[in-house]
């Protein structure tokens, strides 16, 4: 027992008394000042790659279990920690899984990171939630709006901390953007450029070998079936050490994802929110593309304000543009831009500027500091449940072919019965929110 600290010692022993139905009611045990958070990552795809060199590059954090239904991104991962741990000199301690469960299960894990496919999110999170963890999620937070609904009232009863991995909203560029327009620097706000892509299009690749260890039934979980292709779950090398080559392509099919517009709407659609102060709203209108003589879909929310899910630069560069009658200002990744010099960020110093953009800390530095507070990180969950959820309503509204009338309060449409059914989703047999 010399160990373990005391709060895991009172985790562990309380639990074996009353068993998992109270461990979200010991958040008061949790994480001290001074105490190594240790955290267990699932899904260990392209993305997780990014967070454990994040993470791991924080004091006081250790990584130490992970789990993938792929046996070789076990692997990887396992290599990965190992050479960190070993680098920074601390005792290497790393465990892989083929069950998310198991890393749930164990009692001197504090928190998980969450980087699986969309139509696993919410049952994770949930399952996490049981366990007392608390969890950064990446983005988007949930497939369906029912799903988000679930998991902001999981979250919020039960005092855990919810961590979204929409990392622009800790980019001091966006920071100033959404400052400007808060504060009335731009005057009244009349349009949004927030643009994130098309909707998602028809499963359509061709049917191919499943991986020998790859757990296909696994990795479908809920989501009604489909035939594997290398495109859902891109091959990776050991030897020699091959990355994926191009983001897993399951979010582009509306039988797997939600398209760019909920895949990099959780992006750039959040950013307006965010400005928008709407982190627990939405818009009231939602009017798809080729109606009213709009090539692209837009919101329009009770002020009066559209957002518009339409590019703003000759080369269709992913950002947001805010307009005003006297001023606007256009941000993104690799760019910004304003009416008058004064609306200019501070420069960034060019070790800043030249950290590429996955691998930044500051976002991961948030999460961990909430926990440390027991506060909201700057990406909460009702924020990127919010901002999720616009990208859902347009994929809806494309769906249905017509304009909806959406109430941001109760999370419903306006008399509208058959746009409602596609706030759920159906699951596979044997799994249930």
């Amino acid at each position: 027992m010399e160990n373990f600290s005391r709060r895991r010692f009172i985790r562990t022993t309380l639990t074996g008394a009353v068993g998992l139905s109270l461990l979200p009611l010991l958040k008061s045990c949790n994480v001290g000042a001074n105490d190594t958070i240790r955290l267990g990552v699932i899904g260990l795809g392209q993305q997780s790659v990014f967070l454990v060199n994040g993470f791991s590059k924080i004091p006081g954090v250790k990584i130490v279990a992970g789990c993938d239904v792929y046996g070789i991104k076990r692997q990887r991962f396992e290599a990965q920690v190992k050479a960190i741990q070993e680098a920074k000199e601390e005792t290497v301690e790393v465990d892989t899984y083929e069950d998310y469960q198991d890393v749930l299960a164990r009692m001197d894990i504090d928190a998980v990171v969450i980087a699986t496919p969309d139509h696993w999110h919410a049952i994770m999170v949930l399952d996490a939630v049981k366990a007392g963890k608390d969890i950064y999620l990446e983005k988007p937070v949930t497939f369906t709006i029912e799903e988000g609904k679930a998991i902001v009232k999981a979250v919020r009863d039960n005092g855990i901390i919810l961590g979204v991995g929409s990392q622009q909203r800790s980019d001091e560029r966006f920071q100033h953007a959404v400052n400007l327009v808060r504060d009335g620097k731009l005057g009244t706000l009349r349009k949004i450029n927030a643009w994130v892509g098309p909707p998602p299009t028809p499963y359509d690749l061709p049917e191919e070998i499943i991986p020998a260890d790859l757990n296909w039934e696994k990795w479908l979980g809920p989501m009604p079936f489909v035939h594997y292709n290398n495109g859902l779950n891109p091959a990776i090398s050991l030897d020699p050490p091959v990355n994926e080559q191009f983001w897993a392509k399951w979010r582009y099919y509306k039988e797997t994802g939600g398209g760019f517009l909920t895949d990099w709407g959780a992006h750039n659609f959040d950013i307006a929110q965010w400005a928008l102060n709407m982190d627990n709203g939405g818009p009231v209108e939602i009017i798809p593309a080729g109606i009213d003589g709009s090539e692209y879909i837009n919101f329009k929310y009770e002020n009066g304000v559209i957002v518009a899910n339409e590019p703003f630069t000759e080369d269709k560069n992913f950002g947001v543009k805010f307009w005003s009658d006297d001023a606007w200002v256009e941000v993104s990744r690799q760019h910004y831009a304003a009416s008058d010099p004064s609306l200019l960020p501070p420069e960034k110093a060019e070790t800043e500027a030249d950290v590429p953009y996955e691998t930044g800390t500051a976002h991961h530095v948030d999460f961990i500091e909430s926990l440390r507070a027991r506060k909201d990180p700057i990406a909460p969950v009702n924020a990127g449940h919010r901002s999720g959820s616009l990208g859902i309503l347009g994929n809806i509204a494309t769906n249905l072919q017509r304009p909806l009338q959406w109430d941001p309060v109760n999370e419903q449409f306006v008399n509208d019965p058959q746009a409602d059914l596609q706030l759920t989703r159906e699951y596979r047999a044997g799994y249930s929110l």
